[in-house]
């Protein structure tokens, strides 16, 4: 009678590898700085004045949104252009270039709002780890 063996369990699923040039890392570099994803989905909604974007983001100061709107410019995902009057003020448009990167953020962000519980969690996980190491 023949042997039956059973089949080989597949190989274990091997966790990708993030080169430091990888397309997964350089836009994790390019988002990590703060304010700058929120900035792109705010700008979803079309052109905003710097002051719009401002109430948009409760906390942010005029000279943090200032910086991370010239870098969002200088990095192509968005336009900004002087308004005459008085006191002068400052349109936002994202480009072509920043809806592309602005439409998977406003994804991620809409998981959020309807995850509040599991983000509660992971809050409530970090400030207990984060006691818990004080302690010892």
């Amino acid at each position: 009678m023949p042997s039956t063996t059973p089949p080989a369990p597949p190989p274990a699923a091997r966790p990708p590898i993030y080169d430091e040039d990888c397309a997964e890392r350089r836009i994790v570099m390019l988002l990590n700085a703060k304010w700058a994803p929120l900035l792109l989905c705010a700008l979803r909604a079309g052109t905003l004045r710097a002051s719009q974007l401002q109430r948009c983001l409760p906390g942010i100061s005029k000279t943090m949104l200032t910086q991370r709107l010239r870098e969002l410019e200088r990095d192509g995902l968005l336009t900004r252009a002087s308004v005459p009057g008085t006191p002068p003020q400052v349109e936002c448009t994202l480009t072509p270039l920043g809806r592309t990167v602005a439409e998977p953020l406003a994804q991620l962000c809409d998981w959020a709002a309807r995850h509040g519980d599991e983000l509660d969690e992971i809050e409530c996980n970090r400030l207990t780890a984060g006691a818990a190491g004080k302690q010892s």
